[in-house]
């Protein structure tokens, strides 16, 4: 069986998950298996790869990881924080290959706040000086509770206006860049979905949905970014 190629012999689409050089094997690994099931074909991509590597996917996944760093939206400089400039150009090229092609963009964590601030947004780069009453939570595990908007993109591919999420992150967006729209908000009012209508897909989540692979909502969304890659 060549590679992409599902057992009848159809070409699975290619998602490219881009990625820090260090760490992330967890979550490479959870993509690479909730992709898969989703009837597509994982490929990592980190700076090492350059931009030849954009050109041979049919979709993107912007994966969780580090920060991103400040510069980029105007934010504060800090030093307290871990930041991976090479990733944040990898992926701010990424996007403008996706955006000239056409391509379907799902945002995770990380690549959901990339999303916006490549599209001319800001983020709270830490989101307990904002949101007072919001407990400090860091888990793969479905125990934050969201709300998302009746008739948005999201809702439709989750299929449900309030679900529970996972929560590994400390920044947030903040203001929404151009042609977005916030569509999820959690119970304390953190920002944790955007879309933008125009595009085939564009949507980023401040959730973890391939730690989540195994619920029906959540297998929505990577179902949805495959199907886009596959032109169905």
């Amino acid at each position: 069986m060549g590679a992409g190629m599902s057992g009848g012999g159809r070409r699975r689409p290619i998602i490219g998950v881009t990625a820090s050089k260090r760490g992330g094997r967890a979550m490479w690994l959870a993509n690479r298996i909730a992709i898969g099931i989703a009837g597509g074909k994982a490929r990592r991509i980190t700076a090492d790869d350059g931009p030849e590597a954009l050109r041979q996917v049919d979709g993107l996944l912007l994966g969780g990881g580090d920060d991103i760093g400040a510069e980029i939206y105007g934010g504060e400089l800090t030093l307290d924080v871990r930041i991976d400039p090479e990733r944040d150009h990898l992926e701010q090229q990424a996007l403008d290959e996706a955006f000239r092609r056409r391509l379907p963009v799902l945002g995770v964590c990380r690549g959901s706040q990339m999303i916006n601030v490549h599209c001319g947004g800001t983020l709270h780069q830490e989101i307990r000086k904002v949101y007072h009453e919001a407990p400090y939570m860091r888990t793969i595990l479905p125990k934050k509770w969201v709300e998302v908007e009746i008739g948005s993109r999201l809702a439709r591919l989750l299929g449900r206006r309030r679900l529970r999420v996972n929560s590994l992150h400390h920044q947030s967006v903040d203001r929404p860049g151009q042609g977005l729209t916030v569509v999820a908000r959690d119970d304390h009012g953190i920002v944790q979905g955007i879309e933008r209508e125009a595009d085939p897909l564009l949507v980023g989540v401040q959730w973890h949905p391939e730690f989540l692979f195994y619920a029906q909502s959540q297998s929505g969304l990577l179902r949805a970014l495959v199907g886009q890659a596959g032109g169905s």
